[in-house]
């Protein structure tokens, strides 16, 4: 089951880790850019070099320490095709280096568009009767809002090539109130109600560690929150956005955890892909992936102190 498989590299590494890449042009070294504008123009096609010569550099710089990266799909979906590209051309290269990949895809949608999706993200490319492997990505998250109709579409992929879902349940995001914590006639907050939903759902697909392959998205921005969610789903993996630039820190996350199968993983984007441009950071621009393994390291200490 892909759960356990995940849950065993994180407790051969001690973390609890996965890497957001989600590239900004604005945040990426100046000598990557210079180097594929003077070669392509400032055309989508650069943009999508020069994310994918960041993004292996960050790989190559963590691959060993972290257990998993996150591309996030509308950073690279800007810019086309070539974007597109970009991101499956990271997938496969993060795959090739033995780490797991989430794909931030936050599809929602019924029936046959559902199933596109699921084959888009999950699953294999069919052309005319025939099968092409794709590398796709290990997990992808969903928006649950249309009910168990947007989910099962993709559980064939899911028990077919061992992929994993995270759900939305409780997002890192301010807002997130507005609808997540609407009171129901039961009163309690409509996000406990769909966590029931997702751990109902990831039943059938409970692995040997007690987890199940359809997880849930919980962000670190709501502590409270997530430890009762923690409590109340015991056989729900999270995925826990909103670490560092948003403003969790390990503090918060402590009681999250469960033992040496910890139950979680959590999520730095910028904290670590852009930490070279912290005025702590003394090695410069070219150095940037030092700095990001610096930080991954830091994130790895600081969520460990609070276990």
């Amino acid at each position: 089951m892909i759960t356990d498989r995940l849950i065993k590299s994180i407790q051969d590494m001690g973390a609890p880790i996965v890497v957001g890449l989600d590239p900004r042009l604005d945040q990426i070294p100046e000598y990557i850019k210079n180097a594929h504008f003077a070669e392509h123009g400032r055309t989508p096609q650069a943009v999508a070099e020069i994310f994918f010569a960041f993004n292996k550099k960050i790989i190559d710089a963590i691959h060993d320490i972290v257990p998993a990266v996150k591309p996030q799909i509308a950073m690279y979906e800007q810019f086309g095709g070539a974007g597109l590209e970009c991101y499956f051309r990271t997938i496969e290269y993060a795959q090739a280096k033995r780490m797991f990949v989430i794909g931030d895809v936050k599809r929602s949608d019924i029936a046959s568009t559902a199933e596109a999706y699921s084959e888009a993200h999950l699953g294999r490319l069919s052309i005319d009767g025939e099968s092409r492997e794709v590398k796709t990505a290990n997990f992808i998250t969903l928006s649950p809002y249309m009910g168990y109709d947007n989910i099962e579409p993709y559980l064939e992929n899911v028990r077919k090539y061992d992929k994993g879902l995270f759900v939305l349940v409780k997002t890192s995001n301010k807002s997130s109130r507005d609808i997540q914590d609407v009171m129901m006639a039961d009163g309690k907050p409509l996000y406990t109600h769909v966590g029931a939903l997702v751990s109902e759902w990831g039943k059938p697909l409970i692995g040997e560690t007690g987890y199940s392959a359809i997880g849930a998205v919980v962000g670190a921005t709501h502590p409270e929150e997530a430890l009762a969610l923690r409590k109340a789903l015991p056989h729900t993996f999270f995925l826990v956005p909103g670490y560092g630039a948003q403003g969790g820190s390990g503090k918060d996350l402590a009681g999250l955890w469960d033992g040496d199968k910890y139950g979680a993983i959590v999520n730095s984007s910028r904290g670590i892909t852009g930490a070279y441009l912290s005025k702590d950071f003394k090695g410069g621009e070219r150095h940037f992936d030092n700095a990001a393994r610096e930080a991954a390291l830091a994130m790895k200490d600081d969520l460990r102190a609070f276990m």
